[in-house]
Protein backbone atom coordinates (compact mmCIF):
# COMPACT_ATOMS: atom_id res chain seq x y z
CA UNK A 1 0.00 0.00 0.00
CA UNK A 2 1.13 3.24 -0.86
CA UNK A 3 1.57 6.31 1.84
CA UNK A 4 -0.99 8.50 0.29
CA UNK A 5 -3.43 5.67 0.25
CA UNK A 6 -2.64 5.40 3.82
CA UNK A 7 -3.47 9.38 4.26
CA UNK A 8 -6.53 9.14 2.29
CA UNK A 9 -8.09 6.37 4.14
CA UNK A 10 -7.41 8.20 7.47
CA UNK A 11 -8.29 11.75 6.34
CA UNK A 12 -11.61 9.59 5.02
CA UNK A 13 -12.35 8.30 8.36
CA UNK A 14 -12.26 11.77 9.86
CA UNK A 15 -14.50 13.19 7.30
CA UNK A 16 -17.63 10.67 7.88
CA UNK A 17 -17.00 11.33 11.33
CA UNK A 18 -16.83 15.26 11.73
CA UNK A 19 -20.01 14.86 8.95
CA UNK A 20 -22.18 12.89 11.87
CA UNK A 21 -20.79 15.18 14.77
CA UNK A 22 -21.47 18.23 12.90
CA UNK A 23 -24.65 16.89 11.87
CA UNK A 24 -25.48 15.55 15.03
CA UNK A 25 -25.25 18.93 16.98
CA UNK A 26 -27.12 21.22 14.86
CA UNK A 27 -23.50 22.41 13.35
CA UNK A 28 -24.67 22.99 9.50
CA UNK A 29 -21.89 25.36 8.62
CA UNK A 30 -19.02 23.28 9.42
CA UNK A 31 -20.83 20.25 7.27
CA UNK A 32 -21.26 22.35 4.46
CA UNK A 33 -17.74 22.76 4.54
CA UNK A 34 -16.94 19.08 4.21
CA UNK A 35 -18.31 19.28 0.67
CA UNK A 36 -17.09 20.16 -2.82
CA UNK A 37 -19.22 22.95 -4.44
CA UNK A 38 -20.11 20.93 -7.12
CA UNK A 39 -20.97 17.75 -4.41
CA UNK A 40 -24.29 16.27 -4.80
CA UNK A 41 -26.53 14.81 -1.94
CA UNK A 42 -29.10 11.65 -2.52
CA UNK A 43 -31.52 11.67 0.20
CA UNK A 44 -34.32 9.72 0.19
CA UNK A 45 -36.86 12.90 -0.22
CA UNK A 46 -34.40 13.85 -3.53
CA UNK A 47 -31.63 14.75 -4.94
CA UNK A 48 -29.32 17.78 -3.98
CA UNK A 49 -26.79 19.20 -6.51
CA UNK A 50 -24.31 22.10 -5.53
CA UNK A 51 -23.26 23.76 -1.94
CA UNK A 52 -26.22 25.92 -2.31
CA UNK A 53 -28.96 23.40 -2.80
CA UNK A 54 -27.55 21.23 -0.18
CA UNK A 55 -27.22 24.01 2.18
CA UNK A 56 -31.32 24.28 1.81
CA UNK A 57 -31.58 20.77 2.34
CA UNK A 58 -29.77 20.94 5.37
CA UNK A 59 -32.00 23.84 6.67
CA UNK A 60 -34.98 21.29 6.54
CA UNK A 61 -32.98 19.18 8.82
CA UNK A 62 -31.96 22.07 11.33
CA UNK A 63 -35.96 22.74 11.71
CA UNK A 64 -36.84 18.98 11.84
CA UNK A 65 -34.02 18.58 14.55
CA UNK A 66 -35.05 21.82 16.58
CA UNK A 67 -38.87 20.27 16.44
CA UNK A 68 -37.26 17.05 17.86
CA UNK A 69 -35.50 18.84 20.43
CA UNK A 70 -38.87 21.06 21.17
CA UNK A 71 -41.02 17.47 21.50
CA UNK A 72 -38.45 16.05 24.30
CA UNK A 73 -35.64 14.61 22.53
CA UNK A 74 -32.37 14.96 24.09
CA UNK A 75 -29.96 13.92 21.47
CA UNK A 76 -29.41 12.66 18.48
CA UNK A 77 -26.16 10.09 17.59
CA UNK A 78 -25.02 8.75 14.49
CA UNK A 79 -22.76 6.08 14.50
CA UNK A 80 -20.96 4.25 11.29
CA UNK A 81 -19.70 0.70 10.66
CA UNK A 82 -18.45 -1.49 8.28
CA UNK A 83 -16.64 1.46 6.71
CA UNK A 84 -14.55 0.27 3.10
CA UNK A 85 -12.71 2.93 1.26
CA UNK A 86 -11.27 2.16 -2.23
CA UNK A 87 -8.49 5.02 -2.94
CA UNK A 88 -8.71 4.80 -6.64
CA UNK A 89 -6.03 7.55 -7.16
CA UNK A 90 -3.94 10.57 -5.20
CA UNK A 91 -7.55 12.71 -5.42
CA UNK A 92 -10.57 10.30 -5.88
CA UNK A 93 -12.02 7.22 -3.90
CA UNK A 94 -15.38 5.81 -2.91
CA UNK A 95 -16.87 4.38 0.18
CA UNK A 96 -19.83 2.50 1.97
CA UNK A 97 -20.57 2.26 5.68
CA UNK A 98 -23.58 1.75 7.50
CA UNK A 99 -25.46 3.91 9.67
CA UNK A 100 -27.70 3.52 13.10
CA UNK A 101 -28.83 7.07 14.38
CA UNK A 102 -30.20 6.70 18.06
CA UNK A 103 -31.51 9.04 20.03
CA UNK A 104 -32.26 9.36 24.01
CA UNK A 105 -35.29 7.09 23.35
CA UNK A 106 -33.46 4.27 21.39
CA UNK A 107 -32.94 3.17 17.62
CA UNK A 108 -34.62 5.74 15.28
CA UNK A 109 -33.57 5.04 12.02
CA UNK A 110 -30.59 3.51 10.16
CA UNK A 111 -28.97 2.62 6.45
CA UNK A 112 -26.40 2.76 4.11
CA UNK A 113 -23.81 6.11 3.13
CA UNK A 114 -22.67 5.20 -0.34
CA UNK A 115 -19.57 7.71 -1.42
CA UNK A 116 -17.27 9.50 -3.89
CA UNK A 117 -14.88 11.55 -2.38
CA UNK A 118 -12.10 14.00 -3.60
CA UNK A 119 -9.06 15.68 -2.56
CA UNK A 120 -9.46 19.43 -3.43
CA UNK A 121 -6.96 22.00 -2.61
CA UNK A 122 -5.23 19.19 -0.40
CA UNK A 123 -8.84 18.49 1.51
CA UNK A 124 -10.73 15.19 1.14
CA UNK A 125 -14.29 16.13 0.74
CA UNK A 126 -17.42 14.51 0.10
CA UNK A 127 -18.16 14.61 -3.85
CA UNK A 128 -21.04 12.45 -3.81
CA UNK A 129 -23.00 11.01 -0.52
CA UNK A 130 -25.95 9.05 -1.17
CA UNK A 131 -28.03 8.10 2.19
CA UNK A 132 -30.44 5.03 1.67
CA UNK A 133 -32.78 4.47 4.88
CA UNK A 134 -32.79 1.03 5.32
CA UNK A 135 -35.34 0.87 8.28
CA UNK A 136 -36.79 2.91 10.79
CA UNK A 137 -39.02 2.76 14.16
CA UNK A 138 -42.35 3.92 14.25
CA UNK A 139 -42.32 7.18 15.24
CA UNK A 140 -39.29 8.20 14.27
CA UNK A 141 -37.68 11.90 13.22
CA UNK A 142 -36.35 10.66 9.97
CA UNK A 143 -38.68 10.90 6.88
Amino acid sequence: MESFELEARECIRDLVARYNANGDSGRFDPMLELFAEEAVLIVPDGEHEGKSAIRAMLGGVSDDLSAQRSSGVQYIRHYTATHQIDVESETAARGRCYYAVLTDRGLDHWGRYLDEYRKIDGRWLFWRREVSLDGRVPGAWAK
